[in-house]
């Protein structure tokens, strides 16, 4: 499951995130990571999901 919300993270990371935590303080996060720039959205999502 964590390969599918990979996938999911590096197409669109907030949707990783949320699959991950649901919504909370790292989804919001992650939505603002990604509209500085999409990198960091990304290492972000990877990071959270590897994480737990």
């Amino acid at each position: 499951m964590d390969i599918l919300r990979i996938l999911l993270s590096i197409l669109l990371p907030p949707v990783g995130v949320f699959l991950q935590v649901g919504i909370g303080l790292h989804f919001w996060l992650n939505i603002l990571l990604t509209i500085l720039g999409y990198v960091p959205g990304i290492i972000h999502a990877i990071y959270i999901i590897l994480k737990k």
